[in-house]
């Protein structure tokens, strides 16, 4: 492959991913706008509230809809995925996959 062959290539790979990347930075501003207006909390506080009524688990992750306002935590433990749904405005448990 020349030089050439190779730049065009990679200026098609980017973009492709320039879609991707855009969507991504609005989901952000959308979750940014959700936090400041009090729509939701943040992050770090949600985490704050449900990491510890996991015990003996590894936090993997979370998700958020923010349509809904719920996030989902994601928990493994003893080769179980836990999931742990929790409402954005308050930080209150309102399901969990297992126990």
């Amino acid at each position: 492959m020349t030089m050439k062959n190779l730049s065009f290539l990679l200026l098609g790979v980017l973009a492709l991913a320039q879609p991707v990347v855009a969507q991504r930075h609005r989901e952000a501003d959308q979750v940014f706008d959700a936090t400041r207006t009090g729509r939701i909390l943040p992050l770090p506080e949600i985490e704050r509230r449900v990491v510890p009524t996991i015990p003996n688990a590894q936090y993997l992750g979370v998700d958020l809809d923010l349509d809904s306002g719920i996030y989902t935590l994601k928990f493994l433990r003893n080769g179980l995925v836990i999931w742990v749904q929790v409402d954005g405005q308050t930080g209150k448990i309102i399901g969990r996959s297992a126990r």
